[in-house]
């Protein structure tokens, strides 16, 4: 169900009213903002890609403003424009991310366990390793 079928404005974000089923406010090019029946409010992405119809999370208003998801959405067609897949993307940057966390945490483990060698019981040590 469309609420709105322009432009979205500041004022017609602020006068959302939480409905009983989720509330759409389209602006165009796929973006919208989602009213929940408990009053909270995202904003969204709709787009196909390979042929499947796919959203993206782009934030929670108000910490997102209208023009940062405005700024997200170009940004993200601009990626499917280039045969790049947003949501497979951010999925690839958050595992990237987490490897190099755990990466950097291994690497800090084993620098402190050797200097641990010296202070360690020999048994404790192999332990530990």
């Amino acid at each position: 169900m469309a609420a709105n079928t322009g432009k979205l404005t500041a004022l017609a974000i602020k006068n959302a009213k939480p409905a009983d089923k989720p509330v759409r406010l389209f602006d165009g090019g796929g973006l919208y903002l989602e009213v929940m029946p408990n009053g909270s409010r995202y904003w969204r992405l709709k787009y196909r890609f390979g042929g499947k119809e796919k959203r993206l999370a782009l934030g929670v208003f108000p910490e997102v403003s209208l023009a940062v998801a405005r700024d997200k959405r170009d940004t993200a067609r601009t990626a499917i424009r280039n045969g790049i897949d947003p949501s497979a993307q951010r999925k690839a940057d958050r595992r990237q991310a987490l490897l190099a966390t755990e990466s950097s945490f291994s690497a800090v483990a084993d620098e402190w366990l050797a200097r641990q060698a010296a202070v360690l019981v020999p048994v404790t040590h192999r332990t530990a390793s």
